[in-house]
This record gives structure tokens, sequence and C-alpha cells, in this order.
């Protein structure tokens, strides 16, 4: 072999080399292609070190190596089979056969026999080590040099019978049809793995050992549930990223997807903005402000991965509360269905809007600035006997379709990703085991292709007492349509049963695998095959300064006045600015956990100002006041003191201490002392208006004749700058409620339309200024 014919056999070499490995990269810029075929920016980079790296020396195990230190274990295609030098190798299916990748990028010429391949074939990198570049080292004859003459000219193609553990697999393949994909990735899958997707665990307990020997599909944080106290976007991104990381290194390579109750804003994580709860927001009646609230709610998330590709299912309370009693009543927007239905605008703000003629029923979640919604609680939550939570909804099937299913329409004709049930019964019978209105109805009449997940431990409590007869709980509850099931701690007690009763055909292996489908396809939608990893690139989006404003807007529209002066033509409100001295009291007024409510940092939520990042109401009035205005701030004056103080007028914030669930529920919604008091000793002494913080209409007629203005705030979130601002008149009270206020607790339930209804103030009412 003459010189020139030794470089150009190097150059071929180092391009057959370069190609083989290129074909086990994954492109980090379009994850569904390997380097080889992308031609993104990256793609042509990574290609380059490649070459580089093999002209320097470097042994392909050394690259891969290199590979994974910089770009992480997720840009490799794994291969499942090394020669002794460590290359990837071919498979050749038909016959199981394997031999060094070097061939890899083309397919094999007839004339090259199995045996020169397999049994002959030597090592190249062992050959450029040798300096033995004549081909026949390879002992393969000189009219199959035209194999090497096509590298480079011929792409991977897609099916070939010669494989490597990179090879072509629909799933992976995000140009393909999404049921192709999914057909594809679930024919792959063992029992072991299927019953994998369909857990949810709890974030304390999830390990990566976990995340891979028991093929974990999903990991949730309860409320108040963080990597660490006051946790940073840094700390999400790297536990978030390490439990992916694990999950990406199972066989098949399925991300799970972390789940998150974001119930007003994403409201676990330190510093994030915090929305007004739903009970005010449905007041707003304004679906537009709902739909920006959920594009800012979707950046949050991706402030903590920080977003492209954060693997979030986001819960959205679609409830219809039937009674204030009701410990949950502040996440529904209304009473009335309507008003709820409007608001499900959420659903595209977290998701994208669907495209026009998309199939009903399907899964959509477009970009990575978006996350998978889901829906609860499927269905009738809200109208327990006296409000009690978990409790039973005694109505007809036409009260249960006409008041409490329509929000599901439209979620599911929005695209919502999933759907999670209710503890609560109807007519007496579990929402867990309701297979008729689980299977029958949502997914056969109503078509909705997402998963239904369970609630926490929601099979648990299928039987009373929990978990007394756990078997029985999980058959009835997968047969009945459950997809996913939010088992948090006992994961491996459900995984074991359920593999069972698969085992023995107790339940059947088309329920599995039409959980397993429809658990794959928002994963799929998610876009989480492509970009299963999360990084920082939003991170600076966490509480922005963007984000603060819209949730001051929201406060500000959430707002009622319900009563404007003793007599109507001697209005209190506006308040003025310049004034000598004003008095703000009442245990809301300077506390940022009270005035943001339960599922705040911490399930149940806390007292206290350092909380999370946000404007007390008090900060906000000594913002708006004129400079010279003193303020005077005392939480429980005695009448004495405000009689001596000649304040101009009063503002007296009083409410609920947060709860939430059922320590929420309150059969007499009295506002507990010693807030009565307050508002005795201040009204009694000076103009007053109070400001009601609460979850639900309280109980405030006993008090109302002292009051000279009465404002329902509901519960305003971190940005309490948004009271002050209508207070004093920059803008204007354009609230309405969207829920009855009673008289009396005896009168409830009492909705509007009802032959009883005698309110305080009736649904829809509300001053304007």
């Amino acid at each position: 072999m003459n010189k020139g014919d030794e470089t150009v056999t190097k150059q071929r070499i180092v391009d057959a080399r370069a190609r083989n490995i290129s074909h086990n990269v994954r492109c980090t810029e379009c994850g569904g292609q390997s380097i080889e075929d992308s031609q993104a920016d990256i793609a042509i980079l990574l290609r380059q070190i490649i070459r580089d790296e093999i002209r320097g020396g470097k042994s392909d195990k050394e690259i891969y190596k290199r590979l994974e230190k910089d770009y992480g274990e997720t840009v490799l295609y794994e291969p499942k089979y090394k020669c002794e030098c460590g290359h990837p190798t071919v498979v050749k299916e038909d016959a199981g056969e394997n031999s060094c990748n070097f061939f890899s990028g083309i397919d094999p010429p007839a004339s090259l026999s199995a045996d020169s391949r397999v049994d002959d074939l030597q090592c190249h990198n062992r050959a450029l080590q040798n300096n033995q570049l004549d081909f026949s080292v390879f002992r393969v004859e000189r009219r199959d040099l035209e194999l090497l003459r096509r590298l480079g000219e011929e792409k991977k193609k897609k099916q070939r019978n010669w494989r490597t553990n990179a090879q072509y697999m629909i799933y992976k393949d995000p140009k393909r049809k999404l049921n192709a994909r999914i057909k594809d990735l679930i024919s792959r899958m063992t029992v072991e793995e299927k019953i994998g997707q369909m857990v949810q665990i709890e974030r304390k307990l999830a390990t990566g050992d976990v995340m891979k020997k028991y093929f974990i599909g999903s990991v949730l944080s309860e409320g108040g549930s963080v990597p660490a106290p006051q946790a940073l976007a840094e700390a999400w991104i790297s536990m978030v990223n390490e439990l992916q990381k694990a999950a990406l290194s199972t066989r098949l390579g399925i991300p799970m997807i972390y789940g998150i109750d974001a119930v007003h804003g994403h409201n676990n994580v330190y510093n994030a903005t915090i929305f007004p709860h739903n009970i005010g927001l449905g007041v707003t009646r304004d679906p537009v402000l709902i739909k920006k609230i959920g594009v800012a709610t979707a950046l949050v998330p991706n402030d903590i991965r920080s977003v492209e590709n954060f693997p979030f299912n986001q819960i959205e309370p679609i409830q219809v509360c039937r009674d204030p009693r009701w410990g949950r009543c502040y996440e529904s927007y209304s009473e009335d269905h309507k008003i709820v239905q409007a608001m499900t605008e959420i659903i595209p703000g977290l998701q994208g809007d669907i495209p026009e003629g998309s199939q009903k029923g399907v899964p959509f979640v477009v970009g990575s600035e978006k996350v998978a919604a889901c829906a609860k609680h499927y269905v009738g939550d809200g109208g327990t006997t006296n409000g009690i939570n978990e409790n039973n909804t005694v109505i007809s099937r036409d009260e249960l379709f006409s008041i409490h299913m329509p929000a599901y329409y439209s979620s599911i004709i929005k695209g919502v990703a999933s759907i999670m049930v209710s503890y609560s019964s109807w007519n007496g019978e579990k929402m867990h085991i309701n297979r008729d209105l689980l299977t029958t109805y949502l997914k056969d009449t109503l078509k909705f292709r997402g998963f239904v997940i369970s609630d926490y431990e929601g099979l648990d409590k299928i039987t009373s007492p929990p978990h007394a007869n756990y078997s029985y709980s999980v058959e009835a509850g997968i047969n009945a349509g459950i997809d996913m099931v939010m088992v948090p701690i006992e994961y491996k007690d459900f995984i074991h049963i359920l593999t069972s009763q698969v085992k023995n055909n107790i339940i059947p292996m088309s329920r599995i695998d039409d959980a397993v489908k429809r658990i794959l396809r928002v994963k799929f939608v998610m876009g989480l095959f492509e970009n299963p990893l999360a990084d920082t690139s939003l991170a600076n989006q966490l509480g922005s300064q963007e984000h603060r404003e819209l949730a001051r807007e929201a406060v500000r529209k959430s707002l009622v006045l319900l009563k404007n002066g003793k007599s109507a033509d001697k209005p209190l409100l506006p308040l003025s600015k310049e004034v000598p001295k004003i008095l703000v009291a009442g245990s809301h007024a300077d506390n940022l956990g009270y005035q943001c409510g339960g599922w705040t940092i911490i399930w149940q939520g806390v007292s206290g100002n350092n909380v999370t990042s946000g404007t007390t109401i008090l900060k906000g009035i000594r913002n708006t006041v004129d400079p010279a205005t003193h303020v005077v701030y005392r939480e429980n004056p005695d009448a004495e003191f405000v009689k001596s103080n000649k304040f101009s007028y009063a503002i007296v914030v009083v409410g609920e201490p947060p709860y939430a669930e059922t320590m929420g529920d309150n059969l007499n919604l009295r506002i507990p002392e010693p807030s009565p008091r307050t508002i005795a000793n201040v009204c009694g002494s000076v103009k007053c208006v109070v400001v009601v913080i609460s979850g639900r209409p309280v109980v405030i007629q006993p008090y109302l004749a002292s009051m000279d203005a009465l404002v329902a705030a509901w519960l305003p979130g971190s940005e309490g700058q948004g009271i002050p601002d209508v207070l004093f008149g920059d803008y204007k009270f354009t609230g309405k409620l969207a829920r009855t206020w009673f008289k009396t607790v005896d009168q409830l339930p009492m909705n509007v339309g009802d032959s009883h209804y005698d309110p305080l103030f009736p649904f829809g009412f509300g001053l304007t200024t």
C-alpha cells in the first residue's frame, strides 16, 4: 500500500469510527435523533469533537467517557454488547450474532458472509494501534472494498437487520405518529415495567435505586414536601434530575413524570409568586386573567427546572363547592358551574392552546414552557353532606351531571392531560371504584384519552378503616379504571399485590395495557422522551416582578365591596391618602402566611412573615399613603387606645387562620377571637373599614352594623399590595360574589336558585366605587 492509499485508508477508518460513535450519541437539542442523523448545531459540534478525539489517538471507550462526563449520562444510547476493546457491537437479529460495530452505519453487502463478519473480523482499533492498515487485516476480500467506499455516503437506515443497542426504535422517534410510538414501546415492556409506570411515590422515598428497581413512573411532592427548607431552584433541579437520570437508565429509558399540587401558583416553592386562591379568582369572572395565571404558573416549575423539559404534572381544582362548611371550598371558583367551567381556561394557560380540529379527548401539551394539567376531583366532591370532606354526595344523576360534570367536559375538550379521582362517594359508592363513571362515562363516552390518577392513598380509603382489605381495594380500583395510583409510602405492597393479580388473571392484561398506554401518551405528548432533563435557563422567572404584578392585578379584581358607608350618601371608600394618622388593626394585617392561606409552603399553611416572599397588607398600606401620614399598627387595641389617639379612620383586617382539606371543615364558620372583639373596639370608636381574609363566606351579620365599610378579600396570596391599591382609589372595586353570603349557618347549604334562598349578600352582589 503506497502512502497515498494509506492516507485515504486512515481517513476512511476515522470516518467509519466517527460515524459508529455518532450513531450511539443522542442529540441533546433534538433528543429523538442521534448526532449522526441530526443537523442541529450541537450535533455538528459533537461530530467534530469525536473526529478530533479519534485523530488524537483516543479509543472509542475514552471518547464515550468524555461525552458522558461533559454532556451527562443521557447523551449516550448505552450499547448492550461490547467487543473486547469496548466498542459497541452489531446484533444480527435473525442469527443472534454480534460483531464490532465498525460497520453499524451501513447495510452489510451480500458478498460479506456472516462468518467473515462475526468469527474472523478483528478489531479495527487494534489494527490502527498495530499500524496494520491493509484492509486484509479484517479478512475482507478486495471485492468487498465497495463497503468502505459507501462509508460517508449512506445514512443509517431506520429498519435493517443489523442493529446496535442504539438501533432504530419507533418509540424514540418524535417524527412517528403518537399511537405508533405507544404501540412500539408497550410491545417491548415486561409486566413489571408496565406496573412500575402505574405507580406514583412520594419524593422522600424516591431514590435512584428505587426508581430503577421498580421502574417507577411518577414521583410527587405532597404538601410541604421539598428538597430542603427554603430550597432554591437549583436544589429542585438537582433533585428532579437525579431521579430522572435513574428512570432513564432503566432498560427502556422511560422518563418519569413529577406531580405537584400547585393550587395557587407554585405554592411549595420558596420565593414563588402565590396567587389568590380560586375562591377569589372566581369573583373576577375573567377567563383571560385566569389563562395568564396558568401561563405564569406553568413557568414556575419551569423556574424550578427551570424549564424546557421539566416533567411536571400540575394539579388544577375544578370542583363546584355547594356548601362553605367544606374545608376545600376555597379551592373552588364558585357555587355556579358556569363560572367554574369558564375558569377551565387555566388549562390552556398551563398546557397551551389545543389546535382546531384536534381529536377530542387526546391530551395536548405544547412547548418547553408548558406543563401537564390534572383536573380534580372527579366527581362531585363539592356537594358532600354538610360539606364534610371525603363524605357522600347525595344527589340525582341529573344533578351530578348538570352541576359537577360540566367543568370536566370543558377540560377534556381543552386537552387536559390527567384527571384525579375524588375520595368522596356518590350515593354511597366510592368514586375510586365507580366503573360506570370512570370507564363507561369518562373514557368511553367522553373519549378521555389521558390518564386517571387516584388521590393520595385513595385506594386505601376505599375501605373503612383504610387499608383494611387492600387486595380488594387494588382489584376494585384498577378494574374501575384508575390508571396511575398515588401510593406515596406503601408502594412495594401495591406493586406486589397488583403483580400477583395480573399474573393470576384477576386483573386482565388488557386493563394494564390500557392504563400504561394512557400514561405513555401523556409523556410522549409532553416531549419527555426528547427532553427529559431540567436546566437552569429560566431560573430568574421564579417570583419574577412580572408574575407578582399579575398576582397583584388578580388581587384587585378579586375584592368584593359589600358595604360602603352607614348611609348610601356618605361612602367611606375610597380612603384618603393624606390624613394625619390612621390605625391598622387585626390579626391578618401583618401576616403573610394568613393572607396566603392553606397550601402555602406546607400543606396546612403557616402563620408569620418568613413563610415566603411577598407584601403584607400593612406594608402595602404604608407604601400607598402620603409620606406625611402616620400609620399606627396595633393588632388587638382596646377601645380606650383607639378613642384617645384621634385617628382619622381605621382599617381592620381579620379572618380565618390557614387550613386545608378536612382540617378546614367547620360547622359554625365563626371568625375566631380576638377578631370579633377587635372589630367591636375599633369600629365602635372610629370610622372603620373591615377587610375579611377567608376561604369562604363567614358569619359577619352580628358585626355588620358597627362597620362603615366591609370588603371580602378572600385569600389574596403573596401580593397584599393589591388591597390598598383599591382601598385608596388607585383602582375601582369591580368584583361580584361568586358565592352566596349567608346570614346564619342554619341556612346551609344555600345556593342561588334554591327555594329557601334568603342571603345576607346574594350571588353576584358587589358594590363599585
